[in-house]
């Protein structure tokens, strides 16, 4: 780096041209006007960090912190990202899978919205048929709609319980699942070769409503909400006695898009209202109380939780993270007034019981053998 006559700060060549080559990509005055800040203060080592290398696309698509740049979530790497996926799509129908439909949904976070239409343009610009849920919806709703709506793919626009300044892009294949190897390297390397945004790339009018026939995209979420209330139901075992049921329930959804859903799924297994924590119940992409929203976190992340649940006599805490993917459980023991929040591994022995408890259930002459052979044979194993 040198002082021009003037005094300007001046850049190594390979840092300049990276400086060019997004000034000429991106078309967002904020991240432009980043990258040029940084440029005009000679900032050699923050622009090789945010222009000299990009994200890696794997099993879990992206992540990173939302700013300028090649290695963070910004509208052009969405773009990109978008770009790359479509013609590996395209290239999947080419080789015999049929199927264009893309289902697209995001959280409450900030730019969920904006990179969610960035991305359903382009698909659409692609010849897809594009499902668009029209406000922030669970991540599990994306997974499932995916195999409802017969769909290729699915994408959500979601950090899952990062911090307030991350976003994220996640992928899942037509059977609902994340995507798995070869998929992943194959999407990867097609990013690569669809990195210059496409002539209409930037242009939501499709999407937004600004063309004369609106938006394109079809908003599938009360098809899907529906159909996956009705779905819920084949988990609910003894309905009858969920009314009765002496148990108080308190929910947070930590800033989240939780809420709503399990309002639902209260409902429809017939317990009782929840009481929710009210400073953590709506959607609030700032997550003010929370600094790292993972329920997962144990006792520091469900502190507001547990004084909510004390003052009202709740003795269950449940806890989604803010795309309400992840689930913490939490039970108050009533000898001890103190809190017990179950692990993963716990939750999901639990889960496993009662399923298999409500099989033996309403199968009175099942003797169990084939679990047997199946727990010695995974004992061997």
């Amino acid at each position: 780096m040198s002082e021009d006559c003037n005094g300007e700060r001046t850049l190594n060549s390979k840092v300049q041209r990276l400086v060019d080559e997004w000034m000429e990509l991106d078309k967002n005055p904020v991240t432009r006007k980043e990258i040029q800040k940084l440029a005009s203060q000679g900032e050699v080592s923050r622009l090789e960090q945010c222009l000299g290398s990009r994200m890696t696309f794997g099993t879990a698509g992206l992540r990173a912190k939302m700013a300028a740049g090649y290695t963070f979530m910004n509208e052009l790497t969405i773009i990109q990202t978008s770009q790359g996926l479509c013609k590996y799509l395209q290239a999947a129908g080419e080789n015999g899978y049929e199927r264009r439909r893309i289902l697209i949904g995001f959280d409450a976070r900030h730019n969920s919205l904006r990179f969610a239409q960035l991305s359903t343009s382009i698909f659409i610009n692609g010849g897809f048929e594009v499902f668009l849920f029209s406000k922030p919806t669970p991540t599990p709703f994306v997974a499932y709609g995916v195999r409802k709506l017969g769909c290729v793919c699915g994408v959500m626009i979601t950090a899952s319980h990062n911090p307030k300044e991350y976003n994220g892009y996640k992928v899942f294949w037509s059977n609902g699942a994340q995507i798995i190897p070869p998929h992943d390297k194959g999407i990867a390397e097609a990013i690569e070769q669809n990195l210059v945004p496409w002539p209409k790339s930037w242009d939501t009018s499709v999407v937004v409503g600004g063309s004369e026939e609106g938006s394109a995209a079809v908003d599938p979420l009360p098809e899907v909400w529906e159909s996956y209330c009705s779905d819920l139901l084949l988990s609910c075992y003894r309905r009858q006695e969920n009314p009765s049921t002496p148990l108080r329930f308190t929910y947070t959804p930590m800033h989240g898009v939780g809420a709503e859903a399990m309002t639902d799924a209260f409902r429809m297994f017939g317990l009782p209202a929840f009481t929710p924590v009210p400073e953590q119940i709506e959607p609030d992409p700032e997550f003010p109380t929370v600094k790292f929203p993972n329920p997962e976190e144990g006792k520091s992340a469900l502190e507001l939780a547990m004084r909510s649940a004390d003052a009202v006599g709740s003795t269950v805490i449940l806890a989604n993270d803010p795309d309400a993917d992840r689930l913490a459980i939490a039970e108050k023991n009533p000898s001890t007034g103190r809190w017990r929040v179950f692990s993963g591994n716990e939750i999901g022995s639990l889960m496993g019981w009662w399923a298999f408890e409500n099989y033996r259930r309403a199968h009175p002459d099942y003797d169990g053998l084939w679990l047997k052979w199946k727990d010695s044979n995974f004992r061997r194993h």
